[in-house]
């Protein structure tokens, strides 16, 4: 337990970095910071550089990858943008939208990669060293692996943050994999001595089955790097928002689909550069409603309703859409008088036009779907604020704004939303504030349009107490971490 009554109380910062993207590191630092704010301790999380298309906006406006977001909520912190001051999203293959402490950079975005190092490091640095000052914990994670010896000159996200917050290291492999003794001494072996000498101890996550079945692989590793596996968590199945995995999304919707033969049943398309679309988790949790993620041309005549979520690059999404066929069926499915629901970019793409006039997505002028009487032009200026804004159907509902267009509605298109930010024609609707579905009279209306008879479940509540459980779950494998004083 923290020494609350004084304000100096500081602790050794605790830093989780994976042997491969993907080895668990968000899930442990969100468990971890939920545990330690659980024992009264002021936690903050950190990371330095994330990349993902899946972010958040912060209550004074600012934009952060969403893993750090529910991080800061799992601390019971106010998310803020020195928790995560550097964010790429991606555009294309080689191009990347910089976010510098929850503003976009176009210089920084128009700078070679291994060149922006000096530019970010600063940044990072004093990110980092203000939320030391201000929190008794840190808790920090890595990004991809500190094995990358490619990267190592540009790094400012891995060992670079361990050294300069001299922080208790904890190195992560993804069990399940295969592997992970491998995975463990190979990335250790590429590290500095100095680099060696921060980790604490190897963490074996995902693991199934028999623990007898990991043998003496343990100790061996030990005995070659003098560090001890603290911890063997199991593969554990959780409600937490899942990080620009569409997959997850998938596999989550999978797991939870009811057995009625009479579920709703929505559809979410998966484009390229298919954005935020953890505000649909809380559809798959309700009970009676059946969601698909839909990757490839099918019919959609079985669903009541078809969503097309926030896109990085709405112009490429709407071509793949239109090459793979999609498109035809999201305009049948409209026909036949589904519901069909976009959010942000998804909306632009329900309209008549979509217009680049200053080539923030190369230019030029690409019709829509054709189904929402609105056009839609890119601005420069990106708009990303928290707002409240009336829905004509519900009354008051909050959620937030990311986007560069800036849309105009035709006579056909009626407010949905207030100050432009929705539109409704007959069944098609479109928003441009995302998070709705977690407002539960919103999502409430939403489904009894599809004939739903449930009750809506406050999705907040049910997170908080998901964070609960899941920190709970992790400490129980985890039992001999400890903090230190700094």
């Amino acid at each position: 337990m923290a020494d609350l009554a004084n304000p100096r109380t500081r602790y050794k910062p605790i830093m989780i970095v994976g042997c491969t993207s993907s080895a668990g590191k968000s899930f442990l630092v969100t468990a971890l910071c939920r545990h330690f704010a659980n024992q009264g301790v002021r936690v903050a999380p950190f990371k330095a550089q994330n990349m993902s298309n899946n972010a958040a906006v912060t209550p004074d406006g600012l934009e952060i990858g969403r893993a750090q977001f529910v991080q800061a909520l799992a601390a019971r912190a106010r998310p803020e943008a020195r928790m995560q001051p550097v964010l790429l999203k991606p555009q294309a293959e080689t191009r990347s939208q910089v976010i510098v402490l929850g503003r976009y950079d176009p210089r920084l975005t128009d700078t070679p990669w291994l060149t922006r190092k000096p530019h970010l490091w600063g940044v990072v640095r004093e990110s980092l060293h203000s939320l030391l000052r201000d929190f008794e914990l840190v808790v920090i994670e890595g990004a991809g692996s500190p094995a990358e010896v490619n990267l190592r000159s540009g790094d400012i996200v891995n060992m670079r943050v361990a050294l300069e917050a001299n922080a208790d290291v904890y190195l992560v492999a993804d069990i399940d994999r295969g592997g992970a003794f491998a995975h463990l001494l190979g990335t250790f072996l590429c590290l500095a001595p100095e680099e060696q000498a921060l980790i604490r101890g190897f963490v074996l996550n995902k693991f199934r089955g028999d623990p007898m079945l990991l043998g003496d692989g343990m100790d061996w590793l030990r005995e070659r790097t003098g560090v001890p596996t603290v911890a063997v968590v199991p593969m554990l199945a959780h409600g937490l928002p899942e990080e620009d995995d569409i997959a997850a999304l998938a596999a989550r919707a999978d797991r939870a689909r009811p057995s009625e033969e009479r579920a709703i049943r929505v559809a979410i398309l998966a484009y390229p550069y298919a954005s935020n679309f953890d505000e649909f988790d809380p559809l798959v949790d309700e009970p009676g409603v059946s969601v698909s993620v839909i990757r490839h041309r099918q019919p959609l005549d079985d669903f009541d309703a078809v969503i097309l979520p926030g896109s990085k690059h709405t112009a490429v999404s709407l071509s793949a859409l239109r090459a793979g066929g999609l498109a035809a069926e999201v305009w049948r499915a409209a026909q036949r008088g589904a519901l069909i629901h976009g959010v942000c970019g998804g909306m632009q793409m329900l309209g008549r036009a979509l217009r680049d006039p200053h080539g923030l997505e190369g230019g030029g002028e690409i019709a829509g779907l054709g189904l929402l009487d609105v056009t839609t032009e890119l601005a420069p200026a990106k708009v990303t604020q928290q707002r409240e804004a009336h829905c004509v159907e519900v009354g008051s509902v909050t959620g937030y704004e990311i986007h560069h267009g800036v849309t105009v509605a035709g006579p056909r298109a009626r407010p949905h939303l207030s100050d432009g930010l929705g539109w409704r024609q007959d069944n098609v609707i479109g928003i441009y504030l995302h998070d709705l579905f977690k407002h539960t009279a919103y999502r409430q209306w939403w489904l009894a349009q599809l004939g739903w008879q449930g009750r809506a479940q406050d999705w907040h509540a049910r997170l908080d107490a998901e964070l609960d459980r899941v920190a709970q779950a992790v400490m129980a494998h985890w039992p001999g971490l400890m903090l230190r004083p700094a």
